[in-house]
């Protein structure tokens, strides 16, 4: 009988086949030093764009002592157990009840992880009858929680309400054939590679034509866009239609841990029929308090995301000056788009790292398509002028080097094992 394991050891997939090569360095590097704009990598001061500390908010001396007091007070144990049986406090109601404040909505639920939370969500929203009707780029986490629904799903074009559109009328035709289900529409308020808002106020115009429920994935606009940092429903003017509001802790607010908010009697039910939740332990008192000073810093200090807003200006003006495709970013995320091919991306990545002290992530096949390479740039409030004109002057140095051929080489470097 064939070994699973040895079917495993033969194809690491289309990543992990490189790892011997780029671990360390290409995957599963290592920044030292305090969270902030400039870091070490291997022994050198970069200035890292790889970090969603969209806010400062990873290092702000507000949040330090209340991680730390939380700590001191309470321990990472406390409280122990999953939150329906020993894991509750007032402190994660009260955590809940200022989130959903914020977000206009009734009720919130907070989540363990974002990741985990989405895939859950859709879970327990969705039965083999219901129908889920979903953006073609939408998020790893809202894809896998897709792939685990035992029933129909209709994929649209990405940000195209018209196709969207389509996608309702096949759902809303198999819902009166079979004479069950309902609809759920899952996108995003920003989308984290691309850096362009979803159209959420279009598609929940939708609604006046067929009946559904939308669901919100809005990692990257909490705390970066509306008037208040509420998010996209904000943003775009269209709160009240998001009926299932979710956002993650791991950007603005750089802790652990995520949200959903609703009306109360759907947050009830999700409350009391989540899985992961349910057979999980309860968040550890430390990150329930930080993420209270967090979002009370969110909140009360428009400053920040003012700085944020101007250093992303600042850098993608200062890109497509210079002649740089940064797509149809509308957000802080600022995507940079190449061509090229696998090795010479990372020899690229290694001359901006070691030559110019640039940190930033790239994105090459297998997950987009041959021959093209994206680096994802994400801005902070704490990165400064300083920070913004050396990655400007290296870009532009590197790219003529792309340009002219200078990082053609046959195979990725080795750099697993180059200390």
């Amino acid at each position: 009988m064939p070994d699973i394991f040895e079917r495993l050891l033969k194809h690491y997939g289309p990543i992990g086949q490189h790892r011997e090569r780029a671990h360390g360095y290409f995957a599963f590097p290592k920044l030292e030093g305090e969270i902030g704009s400039r870091m070490k990598f291997r022994g050198k001061e970069v200035i890292v764009w790889s970090l969603n500390n969209y806010l400062g908010l990873a290092n702000h001396p507000e949040v330090r002592k209340a991680d730390a007091e939380g700590a001191r007070q309470f321990g990472l144990a406390y409280p122990m157990g999953a939150r329906m049986m020993s894991g509750n406090s007032v402190y994660h109601e009260q955590l809940e009840a200022e989130l959903a404040a914020f977000e206009q909505k009734e009720d919130a639920l907070l989540l363990n992880y974002g990741y985990q939370g989405m895939v859950s969500i859709i879970d327990v929203l969705c039965s083999r009858h219901d129908v889920i009707v979903y953006d073609a780029e939408s998020h790893a986490c809202i894809i896998d929680g897709v792939r685990l629904h035992p029933g129909h799903r209709y994929v649209f074009k990405h940000n195209d309400v018209e196709d969207c559109e389509k996608q309702l009328q096949r759902a809303s035709a198999l819902i009166e054939k079979q004479k069950a289900g309902g609809i759920l529409v899952i996108t995003e308020g920003v989308f984290g590679m691309a850096g362009d808002q979803g159209k959420v106020k279009e598609i929940a115009e939708l609604k006046k034509k067929y009946s559904f429920r939308l669901l919100v994935d809005d990692a990257h606009g909490f705390g970066t866009l509306g008037k208040t940092g509420a998010g996209v429903g904000e943003e775009q003017e269209c709160q009240p239609e998001i009926d299932l509001y979710f956002s993650t802790f791991a950007k603005s607010m750089a802790s652990i841990g995520a949200f959903v908010a609703g009306d109360r009697q759907i947050i009830d039910y999700i409350r009391y029929n989540i899985r992961s939740q349910i057979f999980a332990k309860s968040l550890p008192m430390p990150i329930v308090l930080g993420n209270l000073k967090r979002l009370e810093l969110l909140r009360n200090h428009p400053e920040y995301r003012e700085k944020l807003w101007s250093n992303a200006r600042k850098l993608q003006e200062g890109l497509k000056q210079r002649g740089f495709d940064i797509g149809k970013t509308n957000t802080v995320v600022t995507p940079i788009y190449m061509k090229g091919d696998v090795p010479e991306a990372t020899a690229m990545v290694m001359d901006l790292r070691e030559n110019y002290g640039i940190f930033a992530s790239i994105v090459v096949y297998p997950v987009i398509p041959k021959g093209n390479i994206i680096y994802r740039l994400i801005p902070s409030a704490v990165h400064t002028d300083e920070d913004i004109e050396q990655t400007l002057h290296a870009f532009s140095e590197t790219k003529k080097k792309l340009d002219a051929g200078a990082y053609k080489v046959d195979a990725i470097p080795n750099m697993a094992d180059a200390r």
